[in-house]
């Protein structure tokens, strides 16, 4: 048995008996000055110190177990991880708290439970008063967020970029290399090293020279090289839009520069009088588009919802990217369309489904809680360097309609778009759902106790 320093514990105990420190001294057949130690963790518990306290407080000795502290130390350790701007506790730390003072550790669970509980709650009262029906806020949204909202306000279309991309004209690969050395002096090479291969771009302005990882495909490369040329050939006019859209903190100003190059890029890749038209054209069908101007299934989706200029819009598309575990990573919509920023997502939305069926394309008429019907198509892509065992990513995308519009995309062939059977009821997610009925409801919602 190892050594078991759990003083403050047995100290609780002592109290809770109402025992002062010479009477259990007394009864466990030690000094009072030896039983001080052990309080004070100067001295470990032995076994047979444990014995006896078991059967003189009426206790199983395995409270004082280290084991049983194990998943204690493992909740706290990520509850206090969670808090912003805190400095790592250490594992030394953190046992000592627990086996000293568990109730103090579940304390602090209790208080972290309370703190999500009151925290959804407040959220979901945000959502009600969400952007889209032009109400203030009522709690300040993350960096995240608010980029999110610039860009939904703007109905996801940045016209000053998108012009100015469109009067470029769509440049291959080799072309976008030269122009960014050309114009701007930068020379473009590709590495290995797992910074690169992390953030797949990776500029040194001291250098000139733009880093891309050379796992990425030509197209994946042309977006990173067209990104850049972005900040560097228009990093006054993205400068003038970050002021513009009044950003509250550094930290939703960096983001928006970096949603703002990543457009510029997709315009430049897909310029928007060409794109439009070929849309058009194959009736929306993504594999061709993307076949067609050289990019991801994943670039085309992105575009796609943001071909909202005023006298020449597309199809006004929502566009969604999430993880196996229901984090979305990305949501973009030209429309009203509201994506819940609390209680997840719904788990009967096709776009889960699409991660149990790699490389296939599927389709779902979608009827939410308010009687709004889409259709929605998803597909799983995969990215990542090629190898075994090499670090890769896998997100399920989600692009969907009204099912006003859904005639007009390939997709919604052998489709009954008018019959309301052919619908599958989904939610906004569990906790901000209000259907009584959903036989896959894993949470009560937080909108109606009686959900």
């Amino acid at each position: 048995m190892s050594k078991v320093f759990m003083g403050v514990r047995l100290q609780r105990l002592r109290e809770e008996r109402k025992m002062t420190q010479a009477a259990l001294a007394k009864t466990l057949g030690i000094s009072p000055s030896y039983l001080n130690q052990i309080e004070r963790n100067q001295r470990p518990l032995t076994v047979p110190i444990l014995l006896r306290i078991g059967s003189v407080l009426e206790v199983d000795p395995q409270l004082f177990s280290e084991h049983d502290s194990a998943s204690l130390v493992a909740d706290v350790r990520d509850v206090l991880g969670e808090l912003p701007g805190n400095q790592a506790t250490s594992l030394a730390e953190l046992k000592m708290l627990v086996e000293n003072m568990p109730g103090v550790a579940r304390a602090i669970l209790q208080l972290q439970r309370r703190y999500r509980s009151v925290a959804e709650r407040a959220e979901s009262l945000e959502a009600q008063f969400d952007s889209s029906d032009g109400k203030q806020s009522v709690l300040p949204p993350s960096a995240d967020e608010e980029v999110r909202d610039y860009l939904n306000r703007r109905q996801n279309y940045i016209g000053e970029l998108d012009e100015a991309a469109e009067r470029i004209g769509a440049l291959s690969l080799e072309a976008l290399r030269s122009r960014l050395l050309r114009v701007s002096g930068v020379t473009v090479l590709t590495g290995t090293d797992e910074d690169i291969l992390l953030r797949k771009r990776r500029y040194d302005p001291h250098q000139r020279v733009l880093w891309l990882a050379d796992s990425m495909n030509p197209g994946q490369q042309a977006f990173q090289i067209a990104a850049q040329l972005g900040l560097l050939e228009y990093s006054g006019l993205i400068d003038a839009l970050i002021v513009q859209s009044a950003l509250s903190s550094e930290a939703a100003r960096k983001g928006a520069r970096l949603a703002l190059s990543n457009y510029f890029a997709g315009a430049a890749l897909m310029p928007y009088t060409a794109f439009l038209r070929a849309a058009e054209a194959s009736a929306y069908d993504i594999d061709m588009l993307a076949h067609q101007f050289g990019v991801g299934f994943e670039a085309v989706c992105h575009r796609l919802s943001t071909m909202q200029r005023p006298g020449c819009s597309g199809l006004p598309f929502f566009f969604v990217r999430v993880d196996r575990a229901g984090n979305v990573s990305k949501r973009q919509s030209a429309t009203a369309f509201h994506f819940s920023r609390v209680g997840g997502t719904c788990p009967l939305w096709i776009v889960y489904e699409a991660f149990s069926q790699p490389g296939r394309i599927l389709r779902q008429i979608a009827r939410m809680p308010d009687g709004s019907t889409h259709l929605w198509i998803a597909r799983q892509v995969v990215s990542g360097p090629a190898g075994f065992a090499a670090p890769s990513k896998s997100f399920a995308l989600a692009l969907g309609c009204d099912i006003s519009q859904a005639h007009r995309l390939v997709y919604a062939k052998g489709l009954d778009l008018h019959d309301p059977s052919a619908a599958t009821a989904i939610g906004t997610g569990c906790k901000v759902c209000e259907r009584r009925d959903c036989p896959q409801r894993a949470f009560p919602s937080i909108l109606q106790g009686n959900a």
